[in-house]
């Protein structure tokens, strides 16, 4: 597999990227040709999925508390 890393830029009304040419050489990747790329999805912000925590408790008697569960 070939990994590369490459910019996308606005293209018409599409979003297009290029290929530097070492890369098309070595996959031999000719005109017209069908390609399948992997795009990773983008990593969420923990934020976003829970939401922002309020603590009203310090934090010293939220670790005392948790230690006093140990014994």
């Amino acid at each position: 597999m070939i990994e590369v890393k490459t910019t996308a830029r606005k293209w018409g009304n599409s979003i297009g990227i290029s290929l530097p040419k070492e890369v098309i050489e070595q996959a031999n990747i000719e005109p017209n040709q069908e390609i399948r790329l992997y795009i990773p999805e983008k990593r969420r912000s923990l934020r976003k999925i829970f939401g922002t925590l309020n603590i009203r408790e310090p934090t010293q008697r939220i670790l005392d508390k948790t230690r006093e569960g140990e014994e």
